[in-house]
């Protein structure tokens, strides 16, 4: 019977930039019988989708999900047991915060064959687009990634701000718009510089690109003020005072 299943492909659209799509996301995206999206490939990717694909918008706009993720999972089971090559189109990297591997391991219990197709993490892209490198052998050896929105349903947070409050590095943390003030006291609390710079990076490699720069301390005011909407990163550490002169290069 497993014979007779389509195929699923985990695909990274990478940060938003087509030109930072892979060859092979670009291919198989090209000759897809279903595609299930949500938005944060970007328009000028998902403007791109070919017209004979069924289109499955799976949402995940912020604080508005048009499908749960329990309900994306089936629908991408449920077409590939239909016998259609399924390729579920995600922004970023499908193993970095984008739920790839809870959605593998719905195919792996549905006995589907899939192939997970890495992209380029906006962590990378989205700050070397911003001028900022996440290490720098004059300001950072080191570089953590963490999110900031993390399962409502746990009953406590698996973040250990006071690892990361004396952590050296580069901080980048995903999907922290909403949470940004919590966030950035708790790392003061446990003794973080407040003067350590931080970057804000919204809608990053996209031509709409905008980089707001604070502090731990400001950087929750200046975002208010400033109306930084998701998605963003937040970029902690030394290396962000280096927007100020590769920033202008871009």
């Amino acid at each position: 019977m497993a014979q007779k299943y389509g195929k699923v492909y985990l695909v990274g659209s990478g940060p938003g930039d087509p030109e930072l799509m892979t060859v092979k996301a670009r291919r198989l995206m090209d000759t897809a019988d279903v595609i299930v999206y949500d938005q944060l490939p970007g328009k000028q990717i998902l403007d791109t989708m070919p017209e004979a694909a069924e289109k499955v918008d799976a949402g995940k706009h912020a604080g508005d999900h048009t499908l749960t993720q329990s309900e994306i999972n089936d629908v991408i089971v449920e077409k590939a047991k239909e016998g259609k090559n399924v390729l579920r189109l995600k922004g970023g990297d499908p193993y970095m915060f984008g739920r790839g591997g809870e959605e593998a391991e719905e195919l792996v219990k549905a006995g589907i064959e899939f192939e997970v197709v890495p992209g380029i993490t906006s962590a990378l892209a989205a700050t070397a687009y911003a001028g900022i490198p996440v290490t720098h052998r004059d300001h950072a050896s080191m570089v953590t990634f963490i999110t900031g929105h993390e399962d409502p349903t746990k009953a406590e947070t698996a973040l250990d701000w006071e690892t990361l409050a004396a952590f050296g590095g580069t901080i980048v943390i995903f999907m922290g718009v909403k949470m940004l003030e919590r966030n950035m006291n708790e790392l003061m609390k446990f003794g973080k510089d407040p003067n350590t710079p931080v970057a804000m990076v919204e809608r990053g490699t996209r031509p709409d690109q905008r980089v707001t720069i604070g502090t731990v301390e400001t950087i929750a005011q200046i975002s208010k003020d400033q109306n930084v909407k998701a998605p963003a990163l937040t970029v902690i550490g030394d290396v962000v005072k280096l927007h100020e002169i590769l920033g202008s290069q871009i």
